[in-house]
């Protein structure tokens, strides 16, 4: 009698892989993405986890997806094709959306932090409260599938993608509703609240836009050295901070420093441009207001032909 076992060789290189952003210790740092890595400790295979976590660190999940119900991934392993991770999630019934969404956004301030993407700590305790759990209670909530040569389960693949969702639930916490079969759309339905109906306004008549570049630019009445206020922003990189990181991201560096640094660099180069090299600037106080002076006369664009909508 023969016998057949499968021996690994080790990983291939992913390219554009996704790398975990967390570089050594606890994956997650919300509540909710500790409580998913959490969970994992339930399945007692530590070996499998480690190695889940260091295919996650090296970027060896080459993509994942979340919908109502269902989580799919691509993991690189030693075959050339990547691995195919399906987790299938149990999704809770109507009546616990019924009973808890509308607890939910009876409070300005939690409804405010879900319409914003944030996930406010009340939410657990609202879920508890009419018998349901938001996030899996059990491992038993979780059916794991994946097409490589491992019966363990979960295995080394299905865990790596795993520990990147953990980190996309920091980025994103409602995805955690839509795993568990609710998304935006079906929470507001639930909360019985519907969109503002925005009326058009009635169009204005078409008028030649005008021909002298001073009118067209809206120069006219402008005399003497006008002064604008314009500075380096404080906060580097403030509207990515506010959208908040990339999903998934794929670069080696952490999304928002790597947006911080090039903001930095960006700032000073974009106030040079909008100073012309020609202009000189005056930084009136803690302001920073900047006084442009012409030295080579008025820079005027001239104005595009036709008329509008043209």
């Amino acid at each position: 009698m023969s016998y057949w076992y499968y021996r690994s060789t080790g990983p291939r290189e992913a390219k554009g892989g996704i790398k975990a952003q967390t570089k050594r210790g606890a994956f997650g740092q919300s509540w909710w993405a500790t409580r998913w890595v959490s969970m994992l400790d339930d399945f007692d295979i530590d070996e499998r986890l480690a190695r889940g976590r260091t295919y996650a660190r090296r970027g060896q999940v080459t993509s994942v997806g979340v919908e109502k119900g269902v989580v799919t991934g691509s993991v690189q392993g030693s075959k050339r094709k990547p691995y195919g991770v399906k987790i299938k999630v149990k999704t809770l019934p109507a009546r616990a959306w019924k009973m808890a969404v509308p607890e939910l956004f009876a409070r300005p301030d939690i409804a405010a932090s879900l319409l914003t993407g944030r996930m406010p700590e009340e939410v657990e305790e609202i879920f508890a409260k009419v018998g349901y759990s938001l996030l899996p209670s059990n491992s038993k909530e979780l059916k794991t599938d994946c097409d490589c040569y491992d019966w363990s389960n979960p295995c080394k693949h299905v865990a790596a993608v795993y520990y990147i969702l953990a980190e996309e639930f920091d980025r994103d916490p409602l995805l955690v509703f839509k795993m568990r079969g609710a998304d935006v759309e079906d929470l507001l339905k639930a909360a019985d609240l519907r969109p503002v109906e925005v009326t058009a306004p009635a169009s204005l008549p078409e008028e030649p836009l005008p021909t002298d570049p001073d009118k067209f630019w809206g120069r006219t009445g402008l005399t003497g050295e006008p002064e604008m206020p314009a500075h380096v922003p404080e906060m580097p990189a403030a509207l990515p901070k506010q959208l908040g990181s990339f999903p998934f991201w794929r670069g080696k560096a952490k999304f928002m420093p790597a947006m911080e640094e090039i903001y930095e660099h960006a700032s000073p180069a974009g106030m040079d441009a909008f100073l012309g090299g020609q202009e000189s600037r005056e930084e009136s106080g803690n302001a920073g207001h900047v006084k442009r002076r012409r030295t080579r006369g008025p820079r005027t664009a001239p104005p595009p032909s036709g008329k509008t909508g043209t």
